[in-house]
């Protein structure tokens, strides 16, 4: 779809970037030329990435482990990053969710999202934005969101209000940093299949009860997403020859949202029961989570 080499030159930092779309997207990039950097808590994860990504591309891939919910972390790493070149673009994938009943949630629970989603990415987009301006360099920027910023999210409020105001952020800067050269766009992606996201969210006889996740039922298209139809609209809002689009927030789930609101409504069928069995499951997929960032 694009041509050899568009993205040579390119400097691009990929939050997220060692599974699922963040890996994908970057292997976009650096397949079409540019150096990329990618973020993640799990160091052995991004290693092995960066090194899946070379191999596939032959392009220069940094692997950083750096947890976005720290703010020093983050200022820390973009000056090591901006040392050695200034970036180009940044893409925000970072990301955090779960499910739940919006009564059940702790202020930690509340927290555990909003300083990943919210906090991580505003604190990473301003660390890349003030060197940008600093040097009067210009800069662009793509964050990933999601439809909820339209329709709401039941049961997964702290998500949807954090991502809400990714979108609003976008718009804000596209505005506020244009006339600096800075660009501000968003993805809000509909069900593009990754590896264990639905098994992390719900249970598979929870998902069988509700419908949720277990197909294309409500999208007007009749299929999931593949992860080269993101990676595509990813490029082309990076490449150069994009520059006059900024302050977009565009949906590519097939018309799910239009048709059917794209959120997890269904979930009103599940009783006690059945989110005791989904708190127990994130429980465990945390206390794994956590094993593996200290092994």
């Amino acid at each position: 779809m694009f041509a050899d080499g568009l993205m040579a030159g390119e400097k691009i930092l990929v939050t997220g970037g060692g599974t699922g779309l963040g890996k994908s997207m970057a292997t976009a990039f650096s397949a079409l030329g540019a150096e990329v950097v990618i973020w993640g808590r799990r160091g052995a994860v991004l290693t092995e990435a960066a090194g899946d990504i070379a191999a596939t591309t032959g392009g220069k891939v940094t692997a950083m482990a750096v947890d976005i919910r720290n703010g020093g972390a983050i200022d820390e790493a973009m000056e090591s990053i901006f040392e050695s070149g200034p970036l180009t673009g940044l893409v925000n994938n970072a990301a955090g969710n779960f499910i739940s009943p919006s009564e059940d949630l702790s202020p930690n629970a509340f927290n555990a999202i909003a300083s990943i989603v919210a906090a991580g990415t505003f604190n990473t987009t301003i660390a890349a934005g003030k060197r940008w301006i600093a040097g009067g360099l210009r800069g662009n920027i793509l964050s990933i969101v999601t439809t909820w910023v339209w329709t709401g999210g039941p049961f997964t409020v702290p998500s949807a209000m954090s991502k809400a105001g990714v979108a609003v952020m976008t718009q804000s800067l596209a505005q506020e940093w244009g006339p600096k050269g800075i660009r501000a766009n968003a993805i809000a992606p509909g069900p593009f299949p990754t590896k264990g996201a639905w098994e992390r969210l719900m249970p598979a006889p929870l998902a069988a009860k509700t419908g949720a996740g277990t197909g294309a039922a409500g999208i007007p298209m009749g299929r999931m997403g593949e992860h080269q139809e993101l990676d595509n609209l990813a490029v082309f809002l990076m490449a150069p020859g994009c520059a006059y689009l900024t302050g977009a927030v565009i949906a590519l789930d097939g018309g799910q949202w239009l048709a059917s609101n794209g959120n997890f409504h269904s979930l009103s069928a599940l009783d006690r029961g059945d989110w005791d069995m989904i708190k127990g499951a994130i429980q465990s997929t945390n206390a794994k989570d956590r094993a593996d960032r200290t092994a």
